[in-house]
């Protein structure tokens, strides 16, 4: 599931699967060796390096899982991390020659039965980051049942979307996934970053950009947003947050999508939208920039539940 999952957010894997590789640290880790279960990478948009993610897959049924069992394999990730930053093992099985690069983790926990309902993230409460003893400027991410379920909607949607008799998103090679230029951070990769990072993962904007062949000057912008949607203050935020990052203009088609939302998200959001056009100049007052922000589309996204097997990913010992 990880590599279908990941491929539609433009992330590449490198190196063999399910192989372990020698500790470098034996006496502190008290391990000979570790596992790897997969590696990816892609292109930093704000640096001239590419990040690699050591990847663990976890796969369990409803009930089956502990705060005990996600500690240990967080733990059990970060001495993996700090040994993929020194093992020439790992660099030569899982990185290319002559690049620059950064090991990050991730522990991907899915529910193979779909039943899990709890939340995760309190499972992560009590892990002192100190555990980790990840070398610094390391980083270690967490995805849990109900962060897949929304990036595996997301994949779906997009490939729903790229399928239909007259598609919304052009192929993957028109498309990239939007990495903002900020105020002390450049994004110095535009054209060749096109992956959603770690960081754009777990965010709760995922912004996909898209280009028209035909029309080159046209662009898209799907803005998947993973909050309630409950209130007009997160939409205006949401709003200001797409002209603070140049995504309206009279060439740009803009589409929010949510999925689970607030019933009343859809009425909210049009509210937002009146408010804060309203908010630029006065009550009837013409402006291009209201005129933009009117035709900003809110789409509820179809739900998809994938469900696979347990043989597919390692489960929990």
């Amino acid at each position: 599931m990880a590599s279908e999952l990941f491929s539609e957010f433009f992330w590449s894997r490198l190196g063999p699967t399910n192989h372990d590789w020698p500790c470098e640290d034996t006496e502190r880790h008290g391990a000979a060796t570790h596992p790897c279960d997969v590696v990816y990478y892609y292109d930093e948009p704000y640096a001239a390096r590419q990040t690699y993610v050591h990847c663990d897959l976890k796969s369990y049924a409803k009930g089956t899982i502990t705060a005990a069992a996600v500690k240990a394999a967080v733990e059990s990730l970060g001495k993996q991390v700090a040994c993929a930053e020194r093992s020439d093992e790992w660099r030569k099985l899982h990185t290319h020659d002559n690049v620059t690069f950064s090991v990050s983790g991730l522990l991907f926990v899915y529910n193979h039965d779909g039943e899990y309902e709890a939340d995760f993230q309190k499972n992560l409460v009590h892990i002192a980051p100190e555990s980790l003893q990840l070398p610094r400027g390391s980083k270690l991410f967490v995805l849990g049942p109900r962060e897949i379920f929304w990036l595996d909607n997301i994949r779906a949607d997009i490939q729903r979307m790229r399928g239909k008799a007259t598609p919304e998103v052009p192929a993957p090679e028109h498309c990239f996934f939007f990495h903002p230029q900020l105020m002390r951070r450049a994004n110095l990769q535009v054209k060749k970053a096109k992956a959603a990072t770690l960081e754009t993962l777990t965010s709760p904007i995922i912004i996909l950009e898209h280009r028209d062949p035909r029309r080159p000057v046209s662009r898209g912008v799907l803005i998947f947003y993973s909050r309630p949607g409950d209130t007009v203050d997160e939409f205006m935020y949401l709003i200001d947050t797409m002209r603070k990052y140049d995504l309206l203009d009279e060439n740009t088609t803009v589409t929010v999508k949510t999925l689970g939302a607030s019933p009343i998200s859809s009425p909210t959001f049009q509210k937002a939208q009146l408010q804060y056009i309203e908010g630029l100049t006065g009550s009837g007052v013409y402006t291009d920039l209201g005129e933009y922000v009117k035709a900003i589309r809110y789409e509820p996204m179809r739900e998809t539940r994938t469900v696979y097997s347990n043989i597919d990913l390692g489960t929990w010992g």
